[in-house]
């Protein structure tokens, strides 16, 4: 399983902190930030996060959809994107951003524009290198399925766990957009549609898998609208 250890990991720490100090200083003052990232079931890709110094409990979020909530998913949805990632850059850039002035909720981007890693360098131990952008603010406020996310937000308003629930729900929702520009990453062809219903798929899937975990030990209150779930 990667871990600190890993050999790519290792070398893009060890480059970030060996850099000149001028371009070193740059950054810092222009308050940008990078944090690592990696898939615990697989070295490659890496996800390097690139932030905002007064935001960095954002970042975290992103870190840890990809580092532990990945593998909490059930297997067949980590199956539907196998592939996707074995063909995927070994390094994937995450620009994290508040807002999007178009207001969607990321892109791939065709060129990486991210200053240490727009030139290839050997630290990348051979690994391609691809950037999407990912608007945080816009993703809290999204209902990725309209009904199953509003009866679910219903269903833990009576629970203990309201919280913990929309936390949850959003690294799911960070984690379907990470895989969605991966996916056009790999595929920038494939139809919208196919893309998104992919992503769209593993986000109800994970976030059901959820549920029924949390419905083990927590009372619901008995409502009707639970039997929306699963049908959109």
């Amino acid at each position: 399983m990667p871990s600190e250890h890993s050999p790519l990991l290792q070398a893009i720490e060890n480059y970030l902190a060996s850099r000149p100090r001028a371009a070193r200083w740059i950054e810092w003052l222009a308050g940008r930030r990078y944090r690592l990232a990696a898939f615990p079931d697989r070295p490659r890709p890496l996800v390097v996060i690139a932030q905002r110094f007064r935001n960095p409990a954002r970042a975290a979020q992103v870190a840890r959809a990809v580092e532990h909530d990945w593998a909490e998913t059930p297997a067949h949805c980590r199956e539907a994107y196998e592939e996707i990632l074995e063909q995927a850059p070994g390094l994937v850039v995450v620009q994290l951003r508040r807002k999007n002035t178009c207001g969607c909720l990321g892109h791939r981007h065709p060129v990486v524009r991210e200053a240490p890693f727009c030139e290839p360098h050997e630290a990348f131990l051979g690994a391609a290198v691809g950037e999407m952008d990912i608007a945080f603010d816009r993703v809290v406020s999204w209902l990725a399925l309209p009904l199953t996310d509003t009866a679910l937000d219903t269903q833990f308003i009576a629970g203990s766990r309201l919280q913990e629930f929309h936390e949850q729900q959003l690294r799911f929702r960070l984690l379907s957009i990470l895989l969605h520009e991966i996916h056009h990453m790999v595929a920038p062809l494939a139809p919208e549609d196919v893309v998104r219903g992919r992503s769209l798929t593993f986000y109800r899937e994970a976030l059901m898998n959820y549920v029924e975990i949390a419905r083990a030990t927590m009372s619901f209150t008995i409502d009707r609208s639970f039997s929306r779930l699963g049908k959109e």
